[in-house]
């Protein structure tokens, strides 16, 4: 890595902080706001994804797509020097799981894999936001095959999306949803969350892993942006169960409501705020 007098800091970097700063003093529903500049995107029709992977073509990516995956993701966990704590908590669930953890980078969902890895897991799938489904390159290439269960705008393909959430949890799939919605950058503290993963759980009678990264800069590692390369911790917490005797409303009301007091009691325990 250069000296970071030698590395200017990124212009959208600063920007992006800005508006991250600038939402927090606004607070409520700004923290559901994207900070990034992303493109345009449209609605995915139902034709248009895969969720399954029932077409050959679709299975013949994917598998392409986890290999690059796992090559990027030996790369990341050296880059970061990334610490899992509490891996047994996903390995002492039986059956399907909804993990959910705090969205501050583009790559961190691999963070989450590692985890599952280490559980004794074989694959993650990734709920993503919709735009990332048009995403051109290699990274698009990945966004589209690599387990990813977009979102749409399109309320045809969300029940579809439903379903196949239903066929994957009953198969004993790991499913990562980001309950704060949008991703903001290096951000450390918890946010509030959205119902959707939550009622998932409750819905298909799974329980929800709570998953919290924490960052710390590592001495002497500044990046091309020209801020610091971040450490990355893993903490996965205790397993929340729905009730059977509750409705499915309370139940992911009471696990969303869990989910943030371990994520803020994690917080304060790590960072001493």
């Amino acid at each position: 890595m250069r000296s970071k007098k030698t590395v200017p800091q990124a212009l959208d970097r600063l920007a992006v902080l800005e508006r991250i700063r600038a939402y927090e003093v606004e607070g409520g529903e700004a923290f559901f706001r994207n900070v990034e500049e992303d493109p345009p995107t449209r609605p995915i029709l139902p034709h248009e994804v895969d969720y399954l992977c029932e077409k050959p073509s679709t299975r013949v990516r994917t598998a392409l797509a986890s290999l690059i995956e796992g090559v990027a993701g030996g790369i990341l966990s050296r880059t970061h020097e990334i610490t899992v704590i509490g891996e047994e908590y996903i390995a002492a669930v039986s059956g399907g799981m909804i993990l959910t953890s705090n969205h501050f980078a583009k790559d961190e969902s691999l963070c989450v894999r590692l985890a599952v890895r280490r559980a004794g897991r074989q694959h993650l799938y990734k709920v993503v936001r919709e735009g990332n489904f048009f995403m051109t390159g290699i990274i698009g290439f990945l966004l589209r095959y690599c387990r990813t269960l977009p979102l749409s705008s399109n309320l045809h393909t969300m029940q579809k999306l439903d379903r196949a959430l239903g066929t994957l949890l009953s198969r004993g799939e790991c499913v990562l949803v980001y309950p704060e919605q949008a991703m903001w950058w290096n951000y450390k503290k918890p946010r509030e969350y959205r119902i959707g993963a939550y009622h998932w759980a409750a819905k298909y009678g799974v329980p929800v892993v709570p998953c919290f990264v924490t960052l710390s800069p590592i001495e002497g590692k500044i990046g091309g942006d020209g801020f610091p390369v971040m450490r990355y911790t893993v903490h996965v917490m205790p397993p929340l169960y729905p009730d059977p005797a509750a409705t499915v409303r309370e139940n992911a009301e009471r696990m969303r409501a869990e989910n943030k007091r371990l994520c803020l009691a994690k917080y304060q325990e790590v960072y001493g705020q």
